[in-house]
């Protein structure tokens, strides 16, 4: 982490919730993957500078984001899935410590099933997806529906540690991930119904507006 970074991260300071901290702790015990400190808070200030009040989110992991994202404004609703059975339930337990049974609502299921069944009618402010690098598209194609012009679509880790630019490729593995998320960035800023930017905060966030 270069020093301007850590300039950043250190600006945001969890002392005075301590459930935050918590969890931020708790996630590096547990080699849990949840967003730097300077993406969630720039997740947060879109969604006010958005009034986003009724929020998709792809990938609940132990339930941080979307603890974050209903807690930065009163009266955002936030629907989010995790397939992971472990991080289903640490995920409702720190929901609960939240106090936000009411306002984050979590399923256990395979994101791609649960954005095939779960909804019919409704329509979203704003979709978050943090999940398998690989199944990005898939789960655009999906939301894309479930959005209305002008609602946005923000996903996470679309620079991924530095092996989308190439400027690491030590990891054969992260490579592969690298070459899958480099093709849906070019992918999502041609896609016609986006106007997308991609921000270099966090591990990399793209911030596409639905123009239709």
């Amino acid at each position: 982490m270069n020093k301007t970074k850590q300039y950043v991260q250190s600006l945001y300071n969890d002392e005075s919730n301590p459930l935050i901290e918590s969890m931020e702790q708790y996630a590096i015990e547990n080699h849990v993957p949840i967003m730097e400190k300077d993406g969630i808070e720039y997740l947060k200030q879109l969604i006010r500078i958005h009034q986003s009040n009724k929020i998709i989110e792809i990938g609940s992991a132990i339930g941080y984001s979307a603890i974050q994202m209903a807690s930065s404004m009163p009266g955002v609703h936030v629907y989010t899935v995790e397939r992971d059975a472990k991080r289903f339930e640490s995920a409702k337990q720190y929901i609960q410590k939240a106090n936000l049974e009411d306002r984050v609502h979590i399923d256990l299921d395979d994101a791609l099933n649960w954005l095939d069944h779960r909804f019919t009618t409704e329509r979203f402010d704003l979709a978050f997806i943090d999940a398998a690098k690989g199944e990005y598209i898939d789960y655009v194609d999906k939301i894309t529906p479930l959005l209305s012009k002008g609602s946005l679509l923000v996903v996470d880790n679309v620079l991924f540690k530095g092996y989308v630019s190439k400027e690491k490729q030590d990891n054969k593995r992260f490579v592969k991930i690298g070459e899958k998320i480099a093709s849906f960035n070019e992918w999502l800023l041609n896609h016609p119904q986006y106007q997308t930017t991609i921000i270099e905060t966090g591990d990399g966030i793209a911030v596409a507006l639905k123009t239709n």
